[in-house]
């Protein structure tokens, strides 16, 4: 089953120095409906005024992965650690008990564009603070992965998140680890086929939750950059 979830469906904010979509709930918007999905806790786009910071905070032990689409990061913590994450580049923190992080938009004259997602993980694991790869324009990407197979970023959780940029007709078939999987499109249109049903297009900003299916198939309706979050827990 297939449940679209639009862009307008989302919660809004606007504080001048950020502007923010929010999949589920977070900061003041909260619908007890949408406390997150599996172990995906946040799924959030947000652009940062030139100059914008987000103060050092703590965090509860989720794994944090942001993907830089416009502009340049810097992301610091307590503990002496600081690492800029440009446009095409994805970071994941593994979050630690009292240790405070923070982020800013490097630049003075350009805005930050990012996507942020908080995956819950296990509290026995421990792995790398930060890691950061590149995010090539390929067909298919593995993101992130519990194992960090195919050179991926290692969670500390049962999550595969897949980066794809398909072209317009371009097509690509997954079997999903588990029952429960997300559908992110970063921008342009996609579409999910499974074999009972097939879901119109899902356009920028736009998101699907995928529930019970073995296979499907994701089909491009125009150059589309787009997020598959596989959760089988």
């Amino acid at each position: 089953m297939i449940t679209p979830r639009t862009a307008k469906q989302c919660g809004q904010a606007d504080y001048g120095w950020l502007q923010a979509r929010y999949t589920f709930s977070f900061g003041h918007y909260f619908d007890p409906k949408l406390l997150g999905y599996a172990s995906l806790r946040v799924l959030n786009q947000e652009v940062l005024a030139p100059g914008a910071a987000f103060q050092p905070r703590t965090y509860p032990k989720v794994d944090i992965l942001n993907l830089v689409l416009d502009g340049s990061a810097e992301y610091r913590d307590s503990a002496g650690n600081a690492v800029q994450v440009d446009a095409g580049e994805a970071l994941l923190i593994s979050t630690q008990d009292g240790v405070s992080y923070s982020e800013q938009n490097v630049s003075k004259e350009s805005s930050l564009t990012r996507m942020q997602l908080w995956m819950d993980a296990c509290p026995e694991r421990e792995n790398p603070l930060l890691q950061k790869i590149p995010l090539p324009p390929v067909k298919h990407q593995l993101l992130a992965s519990p194992d960090g197979q195919e050179g991926s970023l290692i969670l500390r959780q049962q999550v595969w998140i897949h980066h794809l940029c398909l072209e317009e007709g371009e097509r690509i078939p997954f079997r999903l680890q588990g029952p429960r999987a997300y559908l992110q499109s970063i921008h342009g249109s996609i579409h999910a086929l499974t074999p009972a049903e097939d879901k119109g297009s899902l356009t920028c900003g736009d998101g699907a939750f995928i529930r019970d299916e073995a296979n499907i198939t994701l089909v491009a309706d125009s150059p589309v950059r787009a997020l598959l979050i596989d959760l089988p827990v």
